[in-house]
């Protein structure tokens, strides 16, 4: 269990917030650039660890990110024009830059010097991997771009998507560290005992806590010598990484991608997850159809989405579109979908957990973890300290891996040559 004063130290998210000032010194996803692909293309409204904003991409392909209402009136700027490297706003026609440097004030007089004192909120904001990055923390404090191995590599080996998700981003994000909940929650074909995690429902984890986070292995024993061994990345603030094997065959082979999720959080009670997936190595780039089939698999393909949104068509409005015939006969939660599965579970405990009411198990050791390296890490913050993981040097060449070892090998040194990154 958690504290209910150390529970709202992690939830709370908003500027000021000891939580909201740890995300603050890292780098966030904010949105696809799909979003806004277009020069001078219409602007898209961005809510950020509880800031309303605007993002564009002005003339020259720069990209802002800034707040949403004018400094004038504090009417909204997603009506406004986007034109000649600036956002001008729909009521009076002030216009700011990229910088939220106010380039024209049309409505005072010519000789007014008043736009030389009025400036916009505005972020650095960055491209990389199809996703705009922004920095929110105090400029003198900005680490070096994000550099995962995710963002380095070519464009036809990686798919980003991106989902909405209505809770706190802590639980989804203990939700994506937690590997003893897919023996259960992602049992998709309940007749079927062989595999891997219907073999062994009770992983061995251990944790080693990393300079970005840390890495943890869990160990299911297969019978006839074999173990299935996984290694977690946790990221800090809020991305996991893991290997991508989901049956067992009994055979040994390499594990054929890489995935993952960053948690952003929107506001205290909901959150827009980065979904990443990309290939092993310089010979496994993704087809159309592998993109498409993984989308499927995980319940986010674009058939699964509501038009002009990223939240799912099965939502807690219609319980997900749960299947009692289907939960008795073949899935175990009578959901379709792993992510659709896992937002019914960690929606379903309502907008923010009182984890003060929690019993916590032997599988539960990444997310204890967890939640210590976050607390240590908000009042690292408060004392001045930089967080752990926010240098992109911690993070840039590990990556995580699956596969089977025999009785008596060592994980480590079978996983050695894959652990670190490729790209």
């Amino acid at each position: 269990m958690l504290k209910p004063e150390d529970n709202e130290r992690l939830v709370r998210v908003g500027p000021g917030t000891p939580a909201g000032e740890l995300f603050r010194r890292y780098w966030q996803p904010a949105l696809l650039a799909s979003e806004i692909a277009e020069n001078d293309g219409p602007p898209v409204r961005v809510r950020l660890l509880g800031e309303d904003l605007i993002a564009f991409r002005d003339t020259s392909g720069k990209i802002g990110l800034v707040d949403a209402y004018c400094p004038h009136r504090r009417a909204p700027f997603y009506f406004g024009r986007n034109e000649e490297c600036g956002i001008r706003c729909a009521y009076h026609g002030w216009k700011f830059d990229v910088n939220g440097d106010c380039q024209d004030m049309p409505t005072e007089p010519p000789d007014s010097r008043m736009k030389e004192r009025v400036k916009l909120t505005a972020y650095p904001a960055i491209e990389r991997g199809g996703v705009i990055w922004s920095y929110m923390g105090p400029k003198e404090l900005m680490p070096a771009p994000p550099d995962y191995e995710w963002l380095r590599v070519p464009a036809s080996h990686c798919h980003v998507s991106k989902t909405f998700e209505d809770c706190n981003y802590l639980q989804a994000l203990e939700g994506g560290l937690d590997t003893a909940h897919s023996s259960y929650a992602h049992n998709n074909n309940i007749s079927v005992k062989t595999e891997m995690r219907q073999i062994d429902k009770a992983p061995r984890l251990d944790v080693e806590t990393t300079d970005y986070g840390y890495s943890y292995v869990s160990h299911r024993h297969l019978g006839g010598g074999d173990y299935y061994v996984r290694l977690y990345q946790y990221v800090m603030p809020a991305q996991q990484m893991r290997g991508g094997i989901h049956k067992f065959d009994g055979t040994r082979k390499d594990v054929p991608v890489l995935d993952g999720h960053i948690w952003a959080p929107i506001d205290d009670e909901r959150t827009h997850v980065f979904n990443w997936h990309h290939g092993f190595d310089a010979d496994a780039p993704l087809s159309p159809e592998h993109i498409l089939e993984s989308e499927v698999f995980y319940g986010r393909a674009p058939a699964d989405i509501i038009p002009g949104t990223f939240k799912l068509k099965k939502n807690k409005s219609n319980d997900y579109m749960l299947d009692r015939a289907l939960q008795k006969t073949r899935i175990f939660t009578g959901i379709t979908g792993i992510n659709t599965q896992d937002f019914a579970l960690q929606e379903g405990m309502g907008p923010i957990v009182d984890r003060s009411k929690e019993h916590l198990g032997s599988t539960d050791r990444a997310i204890i973890t967890l939640r210590r390296l976050l607390l240590e890490a908000t009042y690292d913050v408060a004392r001045g300290k930089p967080p752990r993981g926010a240098d992109p040097a911690t993070h840039a060449f590990m990556r995580p891996y699956d596969n089977f070892v025999r009785a008596g090998e060592d994980w480590r040194a079978v996983f050695a040559p894959e652990i670190k990154a490729k790209f």
